[in-house]
């Protein structure tokens, strides 16, 4: 797996404010740095999606979840460990990411992603990535790179060369809200 040329791009991207086209543990994504709001914008325009619709959000770790949330129960962890498909979880008391990406109930969605190209590129980057589908907003999510919009791949300031050619067709995580110890499935 050679990527390297992939991270130092991305990394350089992601740190003066570009958004980047991406592999994820899901479908391709579109991201930035979750906690620069100017960056955020620049998604939701690409995305021609209203701002009040939130995104998701990669971390590499547990550990990560529990500097960017206020409380967290840690049996959720037990349950994301068992359970076999990616899983977006929406957290109550966001901290510390760009206003325009914190829903108005305070919530956030992120995901611990294990795919080692985001992995690799989230713990060098050291902040969160929003991750969000490579498609206009209403539309269809790309299930490879093949299927992804000239809009969406022109509008990005860099497009990662790693898992192009995979043609696997790939499915949205599943969305749930963990309260008080009892799950509630979003999207299955």
């Amino acid at each position: 797996m050679d990527f390297e040329k992939d991270i130092e791009a991305c990394l350089q991207v992601l740190r003066n404010g570009g958004l980047i086209l991406y592999p994820t543990d899901t479908v391709w994504g579109i991201g930035c740095d979750a906690t620069n709001a100017e960056a955020v914008a620049k998604v939701y325009a690409l995305k021609q999606r209203p701002d009040e619709k939130a995104m998701i959000v990669l971390v590499p770790e547990e550990n990560d979840v529990l500097k960017y949330v206020a409380s967290v129960d840690l049996a959720l962890f037990d349950y994301l460990q068992e359970y076999p498909k990616p899983t977006t979880v929406i957290y109550d008391g966001a901290i510390g990411f760009a206003d325009n990406l914190v829903a108005e109930d305070g919530s956030i969605a992120i995901r611990i992603c294990g795919e080692p190209f985001c992995k690799q590129l989230l713990k060098r980057f050291r902040k969160p990535i929003v991750s969000t589908s490579a498609n206009i907003s209403g539309l269809p999510p790309a299930k490879n790179f093949a299927e992804i919009s000239e809009g969406i791949t022109a509008g990005v300031d860099y497009v990662v060369q790693y898992r192009q050619k995979d043609v696997a067709l790939a499915a949205p995580s599943s969305i749930i809200k963990w309260e008080n110890g009892k799950l509630q499935i979003i999207r299955p």
